[in-house]
């Protein structure tokens, strides 16, 4: 297997391994598909270490039952590798005005904030995955120093994964590791609706 070598090393005052052992906050943003994608492939190899991971969903519907969570739920129930913990927050697809509802979306987007600062506080897990994180931060609904500060101290060796369109600039600028996925095409350009098997 090729042995990826840094471009450059930092005089930092760490060894190689510690260096390679830190933990990492990720990015996962732009307009292309693929994004919760590519976290939940990163979570796969998390559990494949035997790392408790934690999922929190901020935008997609509690209601949908997504391939990934169902994988991973029966992954983390198998006894093999991590343990998994899926919560979502709120209804989901909080921009649509639904007739009859009562819920404020932006108080559950808080308190599901609040749990994982309480989270990362106890280092309840290894590995994160902060699901359509970006929304909630560009909708204002959460304050933006407040997640770069939690994030950037947290304790421990905790790996944080972070998708969503249109990052912030100051996420993108503390991350480790920022991937923007571009769109050439996709099939809702042609009026084509998302699909089992594909979306979820």
């Amino acid at each position: 297997m090729p042995q990826g070598k840094p471009v450059s090393v930092p005089d930092d005052g760490l060894t190689t391994r510690q260096r390679r052992n830190r933990a990492l906050l990720m990015v996962h943003t732009g307009p292309g598909k693929g994004k919760s994608t590519a976290a939940f492939g990163m979570a796969l190899r998390a559990w494949n270490q035997g790392w408790p991971i934690g999922v929190f969903q901020f935008v997609k519907s509690a209601k949908w039952r997504v391939g990934e969570e169902r994988a991973l739920r029966v992954l983390g129930d198998s006894g093999e590798g991590g343990s998994v913990a899926w919560h979502k927050m709120g209804e989901g697809w909080s921009w649509i005005q639904r007739p009859g509802t009562e819920r404020d979306h932006a108080a559950e987007a808080r308190e599901g904030w609040a749990q994982i600062k309480r989270d990362l506080a106890a280092e309840t897990y290894r590995f994160y995955v902060l699901d359509e994180f970006t929304y909630p931060l560009n909708w204002g609904w959460l304050d933006l120093d407040d997640v770069v500060t939690a994030l950037t101290t947290r304790p421990g060796n905790q790996h944080v994964v972070i998708t969503g369109r249109d990052a912030p600039d100051r996420l993108i600028e503390v991350a480790d590791l920022v991937t923007e996925m571009g769109k050439v095409r996709h099939p809702m350009d042609a009026g084509q609706k998302g699909q089992k098997g594909i979306e979820w």
